[in-house]
């Protein structure tokens, strides 16, 4: 017989070599191990949750969907309770439902206060109207200075007005760009290499204008014998456009764009009275900046010999210690402050603009000492080593969340819906978080990326939610109330399905009504 003690388990041998010696009882008592003590099984589910089981289950029965793979979670916020799951913990590509990760993870480590601030110096000395030095201009990063609705506009005119009140007229050197707060690695990774013309590839930078994106138009020529107009808006924009563009009868354009980074070729035919307008990403946000306040500058009579990007770490030091007064080489003209983290995560999520989050995601990354200095540019790796720390104290499943970038744009991103509710749930549950978070998120039927999905029905001015989408991947993640005013936690997502995007939306949508119209009683 082997050893019992220290709770080792009896040889089969026991039965027969102590049969003959031990009552029946002791003997099944030392050869057997007591039976563990038996739990009450869960509770059966209710029929109001079986119910609502078999409505998701109906909403996702169309034999169109059969091929794609879905996840879902949806889990009640007050019981803390399962009421649907799919796939669960499978991993899937998220799309821009990884927003939500970024976001909570900005304003956990940034605060919903949190600005960016962007400084203009110069360098050198006034005499008689002209300085004799160069323009520096420090960014951090903030994505919100643009002439898409003229706050762009706006801050320049007002750095004019502080140069010329300092007496400038002529500037004898340069405008120096300092966008060393971040790496000068601008896309994602894995960012598809037909996508990067687009406005939503546009790279973030330590300085950005206008999104990081210009825009293309093409207008049908007058005359048969005229040439279409081509217009790049703005002017200023770091591109060169070169159109060989012809009229034809037909009714509808037909254009190819062909993009380097640099430059864009136009080829095709327009028509009479057509309009072709296309948003493009900006390769060098930094000079993009600096060409668009030279402009303005330009504009109000002040000319500059040129603009640079600039890499020197003394000066950038220097620049960042110095008081806005008089008494030095060195003299801060103005400082310009971004509006808040809380204005700035409504743009990047009701819109699912990627440069913001992309911007969000390297913010987090930036080291700075004591003293506000920077130590290490913010890069990606190092925003998504701080989200991946986040994630792990907040008890999101290990495994669960492998990101590569902070939108979502990336087709190497995979998450599950159990992972993405679960970080939801958190949010929810923090009220440093919670507010602006949830408002920040589209409304169905009302804001949005959900504005014009779930009109009249329960889940409009309900559902707030993150979308995502590329091709193959839709997904949707957020919070609703049952129609009890329970709240809830959901996601959803859907891969590979081969189908079009509007019967996947349809489906999920069916599914948010559900959630709306569900009640316990």
């Amino acid at each position: 017989m082997t050893e019992e003690a220290g709770g080792r388990v009896p040889s089969a041998s026991c039965v027969s070599t102590r049969l003959a010696f031990v009552p029946l009882l002791l003997l099944l008592s030392a050869c057997h191990p007591r039976p563990a003590t038996l739990t009450a099984l869960p509770p059966a589910p209710s029929p109001r949750l079986v119910a609502l089981a078999d409505r998701i289950d109906r909403a996702l029965a169309d034999p169109a969907l059969a091929r794609g793979t879905w996840g879902l979670a949806v889990r009640s916020l007050d019981r803390h309770d399962s009421l649907y799951e799919l796939n669960a913990r499978k991993l899937l590509m998220p799309a821009s439902t990884l927003k939500i990760v970024t976001l909570a993870a900005a304003a956990e480590r940034l605060g919903w206060d949190y600005t960016y601030t962007t400084t203009l110096s110069y360098v050198g000395r006034i005499e008689a109207g002209v300085l004799w030095g160069d323009l520096y201009v420090q960014g951090s990063g903030d994505p919100t200075i643009d002439d898409w609705d003229g706050k762009a506009t706006a801050l320049f005119a007002d750095w004019v007005g502080r140069l010329k009140t300092a007496g400038v007229q002529t500037i004898a050197g340069r405008i120096l760009g300092d966008d060393n707060v971040f790496d000068d690695n601008g896309l994602g990774t894995g960012w598809m290499w037909d996508d990067l013309s687009a406005s939503y590839s546009a790279p973030v930078g330590g300085l950005q204008f206008n999104q990081n994106s210009a825009q293309v138009s093409v207008e049908g020529p007058v005359t048969t014998k005229g040439a279409p107009i081509v217009r790049l808006t703005p002017t200023s924009a770091p591109l060169t456009v070169d159109s060989r563009l012809s009229w034809t009868p037909d009714p509808a354009p037909r254009i190819e764009m062909r993009y380097s980074g640099d430059s864009i070729e136009l080829d095709g035919v327009v028509p009479f009275g057509t309009q072709w307008v296309r948003n493009v990403a900006v390769r060098n946000p930094t000079i993009y900046f600096l060409h668009a306040f030279r402009a303005a500058l330009a504009a109000s009579g002040i000319e500059v010999q040129g603009v640079q990007d600039f890499d020197d770490q003394s000066l950038r030091i220097a620049v960042s210690t110095v008081p806005m007064t008089q008494g030095s080489p060195i003299v801060r003209v103005a400082e310009h402050r971004s509006p808040p983290l809380s204005s700035i995560a409504e743009t990047m999520a009701r819109l699912s603009q990627n440069l913001f989050a992309e911007t969000l995601l390297k913010t987090i990354g930036v080291k700075r000492g004591d003293d506000g200095r920077l130590l290490e540019p913010g890069t990606a790796a190092a925003g998504l080593t701080v989200e991946t720390e986040l994630m792990t104290a907040w008890g999101v499943p290990a495994g669960e969340i492998s990101a590569v970038d902070g939108s979502g744009l990336s087709r190497y991103n995979v998450a599950t819906a159990n992972a993405l509710a679960a970080v939801l749930e958190h949010v929810y549950a923090d009220e440093r978080l919670r507010g602006p978070f949830v408002e920040a998120l589209p409304l169905a039927g009302t804001t949005g990326t959900l504005e014009r999905r779930m009109v009249g029905t329960p889940a409009a001015g309900n559902v707030r939610a993150k979308t995502g989408s590329f091709s193959n991947a839709r997904a949707v993640a957020g919070f609703v109330r049952t129609a009890d005013g329970e709240p809830l936690v959901f996601a959803i997502i859907a891969n590979n399905f081969g189908v079009a995007p509007s019967l996947i939306d349809a489906a999920t949508d069916d599914i948010l009504v559900a959630l709306s119209e569900f009640t316990r009683r």
